[in-house]
């Protein structure tokens, strides 16, 4: 019996999440529609203040992080492309890799840790300080308010993060194979080669709906946060957590997708 009631608990919990998930989607789509016909009423000194916070302060980590990963993808390939003595292909292996897969999705994890997790505090510790309340009794549309400029600005900020982290993964990549003998203008020529117009921009198209889901759940956590010692808390790490699930699923869908197309 209390296995059963577990799981109906359990149940009931994810369907209600569901319920204030379809209804935050469907607020949050009405009022970004309404700002189309009404650009001054979107916030954006916030906006820019959140684009800031998202983008410049996290280029250091992304940019170091794409630079490591460069590395040690350029180490290990080399080291299994070596004994065939064709690790020059480690350039083509790294481009598209980058491009097509690890830049976004390595750039979204981070900006999840740092942003998703910003953005449910802060909304997260107005919820109980009853900063929302305050704002629906004035009038003003806590989802317009507080949500759309959040979430427009970690959507136009992962795309500079991932062309950040990407170059700095190539260069990482370029002093590997400068250490075994490849000259460097060789691994450039084979990185234009490789990187095709369509890679690029499929790979910064990704960016973008991680970056606009990694908004949508952060601020998603923070507008569900309980009014209790540990609600901040929680909301915080529900919100990096449920990221980087919906990250590597949407990047599943997306990859199956492409090999259906074959593109």
């Amino acid at each position: 019996m209390a296995i059963l009631s577990g799981l109906g608990e359990w149940f009931d919990k994810g369907r209600r999440s569901f319920a204030g998930w379809q209804e935050f989607i469907g607020e949050t789509t009405v009022d970004c529609l309404s700002l189309i016909v009404r650009p001054r009423n979107f916030r954006f000194g916030d906006f820019l203040l959140a684009f800031q916070r998202a983008s410049y302060s996290g280029l250091a980590i992304s940019t170091g992080i794409g630079f490591l990963l460069g590395l040690i993808l350029a180490f290990e390939s080399a080291a299994a492309l070596r004994s065939f003595g064709v690790e020059v292909y480690v350039a083509d292996l790294l481009t598209i890799g980058l491009f097509r897969e690890l830049g976004p999705l390595v750039t979204a994890i981070i900006l999840a840790g740092r942003s998703g997790i910003a953005f449910a505090a802060d909304i997260g510790t107005m919820k109980v300080d009853e900063e929302l309340d305050a704002l629906a009794t004035m009038g003003l549309r806590p989802v317009r308010f507080l949500v759309l400029p959040r979430v427009a600005a970690a959507t136009l900020a992962m795309p500079v993060l991932t062309v950040f982290a990407e170059l700095a993964g190539l260069v990482g990549g370029a002093i590997v194979l400068r250490v075994m003998d490849v000259p460097t203008v060789v691994f450039w020529a084979h990185v234009e080669s490789t990187a095709t117009l369509f890679m690029i921009v499929f790979g910064l198209a990704k960016a973008c709906l991680f970056g606009m889901l990694v908004g949508l759940i952060g601020c998603f956590s923070g507008m569900r946060t309980k009014a209790t010692a540990d609600g901040v808390g929680v909301a915080a790490t529900a919100a990096v957590v449920s990221s980087i699930v919906a990250i590597a699923v949407t990047d599943g869908i997306l990859a199956v997708v492409c090999y259906i197309w074959n593109v």
